[in-house]
C-alpha cells in the first residue's frame, strides 16, 4: 500500500468498534516474552526523501556475474521476447482465475504452462501453485501416501540436501516416516543409488521411492531399474528431475516414473538471490484428483468457442461471487472439459 490515510481519530474509532482500548490490546495472546517493545524508528521524512532513501538501500543490491548457489540455482539467459510475451494484457488479466469469463488470460497461461510440463517430462497431468522444486517433491511424497495408502517414503541420500529437509519437515506433520537410501558416495564410489540398497529398504510399507536424476553430484541414476523395483514392492517412484536436462535424457514418463517433481529455475527465472522460484509436478492421469494446486483445462462455452476453466482446484475454496458466477448464463461451462495432456489441441 502507498499510502494508508488513517489518522488517530481513525484509529480509535476502529479500536473501540472491536472493544479494545489499545492496539497493545490486539496482541494480549502473544506472550510478553517474546514481543517486541522498541523499534529503531527513524524520524518522519517527507515522500521525497523516503523514495531517495529507499532508492539509495535498493542500489546496495548487486547480482554478480557469476554465481556459483549451484543445487538447483543457476542463471541462463532469458530471451527479451519472454519478458514482452508474459507481461501482455491478454495473459496478465487482472482477476481470479476462479471467475473463468474474465481471467481468461490467466488461465490460458498455466494450461499452457502445465502442457509444456507434460511434454517435458512425458507424463499424461501437471499441475500449477508450487512455491518451489523442493515443495513440489515433498507434495509428491504426500500424494503417494494418499494413493497407497502407506505412511513410509523411501529418499535417496544422492537428492539434494535441501529438498531432503523440506520432506522432513512436510512429513512430519501428518507422522509420515521418511528412511534413506544410502547412495554410493564414498571415496572411489560410483556417487549413484544402489539398486541393492534401494531393494532392501522397500517393503509393505513404503509408498514411494524418491530418485533425483541427475543426483545431487551430477550422476546418472539407473531410474528404469530403481523404477522397477520400487513398482515390484507397490510403491510408486518419484523422479526429481533437472528440466533443461529434459532436453538429453530420458523422459521420466518413459522409464515408468509415477510423479515427476522439479525446479523450474533453470527454465529462466532470474537467480534472485536464491528463491523463490517455482515448483513443477506432473503425474500419471489416473492420480489427478489426488494432486495439490490448480489444474486448468480446456472447454467450449455455449456458443461453441474455446475456453478455459479450472477443472480441478484442489484445496482451495473459491468465494461465493466466484461459484455464482461460474454458473450464470454465458459463463463458461465445463462441456468435456480436458486437462493438460502431452500434445495440443
Amino acid at each position: 500500500m502507498a499510502y494508508a490515510p488513517h489518522t488517530l481519530d481513525d484509529r480509535e474509532a476502529m479500536l473501540a468498534a472491536i472493544g479494545v482500548g489499545s492496539v497493545d490490546e490486539l496482541f494480549a495472546d502473544i506472550p510478553d516474552s517474546v514481543r517486541a517493545r522498541d523499534f529503531a524508528i527513524p524520524p518522519p521524512l517527507t515522500e521525497q526523501e523516503v523514495r531517495r532513501e529507499l532508492t539509495r538501500l535498493a542500489g546496495r543490491n548487486r547480482i554478480p556475474e557469476v554465481s556459483f548457489l549451484g543445487a538447483g540455482a543457476y542463471r541462463h539467459l532469458v530471451p527479451a521476447a519472454v519478458m514482452e510475451v508474459i507481461g501482455r494484457s491478454e495473459f496478465a488479466t487482472a482477476y481470479t482465475p476462479y471467475q473463468p469469463e474474465v481471467s481468461q488470460g490467466t488461465l490460458q497461461s498455466i494450461y499452457e504452462f502445465q502442457t509444456l510440463v507434460c511434454e517435458l517430462t512425458g507424463m499424461e497431468v501437471a499441475s500449477a501453485s508450487h512455491y518451489d522444486g523442493a515443495t513440489a517433491t515433498a507434495e509428491a511424497a504426500l500424494m503417494a501416501c494418499r494413493l497407497t495408502h502407506r505412511d513410509t517414503v523411501a529418499i535417496s541420500s544422492a537428492v539434494n540436501p535441501q529438498v531432503r529437509r523440506v520432506l522432513d519437515t512436510y512429513c512430519s506433520g501428518p507422522g509420515i516416516r521418511v528412511i534413506e537410501v544410502p547412495a554410493d558416495i564414498a571415496e572411489g564410489g560410483s556417487g549413484l543409488t544402489p539398486i541393492d540398497a534401494a531393494e532392501s529398504s522397500l517393503d509393505e510399507h513404503v509408498a514411494c521411492l524418491v530418485v533425483q536424476q541427475p543426483n545431487f553430484f551430477g550422476g546418472i541414476e539407473p531410474m528404469a531399474e530403481l523404477a522397477a523395483n520400487a513398482h515390484k514392492h507397490g510403491a510408486l517412484f518419484v523422479a526429481v528431475v533437472e528440466p533443461t536436462s529434459l532436453a538429453i535424457l530420458e523422459a521420466p514418463g518413459a522409464y515408468g516414473a509415477d510423479i515427476v517433481a522439479a525446479e523450474g529455475q533453470p527454465l529462466g527465472i532470474p537467480l534472485s538471490f536464491g528463491g523463490p522460484y517455482v515448483g513443477l509436478m506432473a503425474a500419471r492421469m489416473d492420480s489427478e484428483r489426488q494432486m495439490p494446486g490448480r489444474l486448468v483445462g480446456a472447454t467450449r462455452d455455449a456458443a461453441g468457442r474455446r475456453g478455459y476453466v479450472l477443472t480441478l482446484q484442489a484445496r482451495e475454496q473459491p468465494g461465493k461471487g466466484g461459484q455464482q458466477h461460474l454458473h450464470q448464463p454465458g459463463a463458461l461451462r465445463a462441456r468435456g472439459d480436458r486437462l493438460p495432456f502431452r500434445g495440443r489441441t
